[in-house]
Formats: C-alpha cells, sequence, structure tokens
C-alpha cells in the first residue's frame, strides 16, 4: 500500500465516521456504523446505521450505489457482520455487489463476528485493510464495546463542581454552579446516553426533569434511573409526572412494601428490588446488569456525592465529565465525592486520555478513569 493510498483510506474512513456519527445515541443495543463506497476517485453512496434492527450501513449505502458498486472500495466504520441477527449478513452482501476491495475502521469485538467478516470477504477474494482511524472507530462505539465484552453498560460520572470542589452551595439545599454553554452541553450528552442515574437525594432537593432539552427540540430523553432504597420520594417528584417517550426506573430493596411498589408503578414507572448491603446501599452492579437486560449500554450518573463515590469505590464507572466553573463555595456545600476513602497517592483514582474543553467560563475536563492496581477493592455497595 503506497502513502497515497494510506492517506486516502483515512480520509474515506474519517467520513464513514461522519456518516456513523448521525446516529449516535440512536442504535443501542447495536454499534454506531458508517460506510462510504468509493470507484475511480469518485463517492458513489454512503449510509449509516439508523436504529437496531433497520439495515446496517454497508446495506444502505450498497442499494444506493447499485451496479456502480462492482469493483469498487467499500469504507466502513466496523467489520461487516458474517452472522444472521435482525437482518441477514453484510459479508454477504458485500460480495454479492462486486465490490472488489474493503476497508475497515476496527474489527468487531462482538464474538459473534469477531473477524468472521473479514475471513468471508478475504476467502471470496475481496482485498481487506482493517485498522484504519481504529482509535477514532473505536471511540465512537465506547458503550458498545463494553457492552459487548463485559455484559454491562459504559458508565460515565458527570457533575458540575465549583474549583473547591463543591457541588452546591450548602448540603440539603440546591444551588447552580456552572453557566448555561455547560447546561447545553449536558444536555447533548443525554441526547446520546441511554439511562440517566441520580440518587433519590438529588431528586429531594433539587427535584430535577432528567430530560433532554436541546434547542432545536432534536433530543431524546433518556431512561431515567434513580436509586432510592426505600421508595421515599415524594409522589409529587417530576420524575412522575414527566411528558416524554423514555420512563421512570427506581431502584429499591427488598425492605419495600408491595404496596408502596404498586403505588408508584401506578403513576407509570417501572420498580426493580435489588440486593442491598446493611447500610442499606444498594448493589451497583446488580442494578447496571438490569439496564444491560433491557440493551441500555450507556449511563450518565449525575450524582450526587454518595452515588459519585460508591461507582469509583466498586470500580465500576469508566469515565468522567468534571464541569468546573471558576468560583469558590465555601465550605457549607456538598463535596464531588464522598464514601470514598484514599489513604495516599498510590491509591488515588486518575484520569487519562484527558480533555479540556471550554464552555462560556467553565472548563470540561473529561477522560477514562484509571484505578490503582491496588487500593481500591472491585466491590458492590
Amino acid at each position: 500500500m503506497t502513502m497515497a493510498s494510506l492517506t486516502s483510506d483515512k480520509e474515506y474512513i474519517q467520513l464513514a465516521l461522519d456518516e456513523a456519527k448521525k446516529a449516535l445515541g440512536r442504535t443501542s443495543p447495536n454499534p454506531c456504523v458508517g460506510a462510504v463506497i468509493v470507484k475511480k476517485g469518485r463517492i458513489v453512496a454512503t449510509g449509516y446505521h439508523e436504529r437496531a434492527g433497520a439495515p446496517h450501513a454497508e446495506i444502505h449505502a450498497l442499494e444506493r450505489a447499485g451496479e456502480e458498486a462492482a469493483g469498487a472500495t467499500l469504507y466502513v466504520t466496523l467489520e461487516p457482520c458474517n452472522h444472521t441477527g435482525r437482518t441477514p449478513p453484510c459479508s454477504h452482501a458485500v460480495v454479492r455487489s462486486g465490490i472488489s476491495r474493503v476497508v475497515i475502521g476496527m474489527l468487531d469485538p462482538n464474538p459473534l463476528v469477531s473477524g468472521a467478516g473479514k475471513k468471508y470477504l478475504l476467502d471470496h477474494g475481496v482485498e481487506v485493510v482493517d485498522g484504519v482511524l481504529e482509535k477514532e472507530c473505536r471511540q465512537i462505539n465506547e458503550s458498545f464495546i463494553k457492552y459487548i465484552t463485559t455484559g454491562l453498560p459504559l458508565v460515565a460520572l458527570k457533575a458540575g463542581v465549583s474549583l473547591d470542589g463543591r457541588l452546591n452551595y450548602k448540603r440539603g439545599e440546591s444551588g447552580w454552579i456552572t453557566g448555561q454553554q455547560s447546561a447545553v452541553k449536558v444536555h447533548q450528552l443525554r441526547n446520546y446516553y441511554d439511562a440517566i442515574l441520580v440518587g433519590r437525594t438529588t431528586v429531594a432537593i433539587d427535584n430535577p426533569s432528567l430530560t433532554t432539552r436541546l434547542s432545536d427540540g432534536s433530543g431524546r430523553d433518556p431512561v431515567r434511573v434513580i436509586l432510592d432504597s426505600h421508595l421515599s420520594l415524594p409522589d409529587t417528584a417530576k420524575i412522575f409526572h414527566q411528558q416524554s417517550e423514555s420512563f421512570t426506573w427506581l431502584f429499591c430493596n427488598a425492605k419495600v412494601d408491595d404496596g408502596r411498589i404498586r403505588q408508584i408503578e401506578a403513576k407509570g414507572a417501572r420498580v426493580t428490588v435489588v440486593h442491598s448491603d446493611k447500610h442499606d446501599h444498594l448493589d451497583l452492579k446488580e442494578v447496571l446488569q438490569c439496564l444491560a437486560q433491557e440493551d441500555l449500554t450507556s449511563l450518565l450518573v449525575e450524582g450526587g456525592a454518595r452515588i459519585h463515590g460508591s461507582f469509583l469505590k466498586s470500580t465500576l464507572a469508566d469515565k468522567a465529565y468534571l464541569f468546573y466553573a471558576p468560583i469558590f463555595a465555601g465550605s457549607g456545600g456538598e463535596s464531588l465525592i464522598s464514601n470514598l476513602q484514599i489513604n495516599a497517592k498510590r491509591e488515588a483514582v486518575s484520569l487519562t486520555d484527558v480533555l479540556y474543553t471550554q464552555f462560556g467560563e467553565d472548563m470540561l475536563v473529561e477522560g477514562k478513569i484509571n484505578y490503582p492496581i491496588s487500593g481500591l477493592e472491585r466491590s458492590d455497595t
């Protein structure tokens, strides 16, 4: 492969990535995939996977290319599937179309595919190149990769905090820390994540709607997940009175009376009983398993402090979005994290692959969560 062809391969995979991003947050439990078909230096068709159960990106592109697919190159962000699920195998359709070359961004981590699509193409005389812009292709499908390899959703912690690490100005009271531009970004995140989670205390203090509100009206609401061990939230909470296509899902422990569960369910919410420890802290891994069983592959955890600490303590959080406002809120507010004891730097949880993005006067610190080799124990809380 010449340097010129490598450069053009990257350019076309980038175009396929742009196609894939059109469906971010819309394809669970499937990945986001984009495809571009090129013949003699000309783009003849594009396509992307719009939602689970719909035709895959390659099929959309092949149908639009028609007879021009013969002898062309297919650029696709993810390895074409080679099994029959909700749709027929894409690798077979590629071969039938006469495509002569396929450039793949990343191989599919799904055990049902896992190189089988690439092998089928090679066995049928199609030239295959893979690993082009692999990092970028993996990034847009980080939730799918986590889900398909572990059976759990990707978990991201999100918070708006002051420079001294406070979520509000006075414990037990609502208090806005970050600015409007950060709020817009938060709603964009909600638009991409399958579910959003908060604890009972956050609902009691802020009475949030936990919906997505974008100025162009294009947002979709995530599933609203509330951890409420005793189902003690007031019936007047906004989460029980939403005009939303998504539902509210409460998790409690086995001590809750069946009558109270029926009261909550009568409001249209779902209630699931999970195990808890002696302090009535719910089993977070069991909660995540329940979400995954509903094909929810990504979860945005918006707090509060004990919830954040519990996810870190149990090593179940994968990444973080921390919006820092250039203010000091003082010692009266709630800390970003509680319920997490760190005794030395070697035990500290850190962020890697860190990105810094400014939103108005605020700074978003975003990164993958890195747990120490020793110090934290993998345990449910």
